[in-house]
């Protein structure tokens, strides 16, 4: 049985998406999974916090170690990139979905809503020391630019899907992403 984490976006919550299906179908394989939710700003004044992230998952650092898996969506990507090196733990592998680094680049209309997950600088290599195996998922008409995913998978030294009309992997743009089996084949053979 492995501990596996599914981390949701901004704006986001643990039962929307995929993340039901994707946790109901990883426990069918004896897994335990969680879907932590995260504090979202109630206007749009307040923005996103890491701090609160991080504080929020302080009461599941237990449940990580060597062979625990990680799927993150989205800011949930920005997230794990900030966690995993104040962690300090070694996982078994790390499942990036519609992940992104350059938010004030293609988005500097909202960039002050989310700086603080990009307040200090990605440590790359300790990322990639930290993470056994990685995969990045990127769709070819999302808002966030495939170079985003591809910047991200080179300095991961991480294997890149790019996914034919995915949106950004949510309901809100196909109604068809309340279930997402390629990926769940992915993590399946890890499990």
């Amino acid at each position: 049985m492995r501990n596996i984490f599914i981390i949701h976006g901004s704006y986001g919550y643990p039962g929307e998406n995929w993340f039901p299906w994707l946790k109901k179908e990883l426990e069918k394989l004896g897994n335990r999974v969680f879907v932590p939710e995260f504090p979202i700003p109630k206007d749009d004044i307040e923005g996103h916090s890491l701090d609160k992230w991080v504080k929020a998952f302080e009461p599941y650092k237990k449940f990580v170690n060597k062979d625990t898996i990680v799927i993150a969506h989205s800011r949930g990507c920005s997230f794990i990139f900030q966690l995993l090196p104040i962690l300090e733990i070694k996982i078994d592998s790390l499942f990036l979905v519609g992940a992104f680094v350059d938010y004030d680049q293609w988005r500097p209309d909202v960039y002050d809503k989310y700086d603080s997950f990009q307040a200090k600088p990605y440590l790359w290599k300790r990322i990639r020391q930290l993470a056994g195996q990685i995969e990045v998922f990127q769709s070819t008409n999302d808002v966030i630019p495939i170079s985003e995913g591809q910047f991200i998978a080179d300095w991961l030294k991480a294997k890149i899907h790019i996914i034919k009309n995915a949106g950004h992997f949510n309901i809100a743009t196909y109604k068809k992403f309340k279930e997402f089996p390629f990926l769940l084949g992915r993590v399946k053979l890890r499990v």
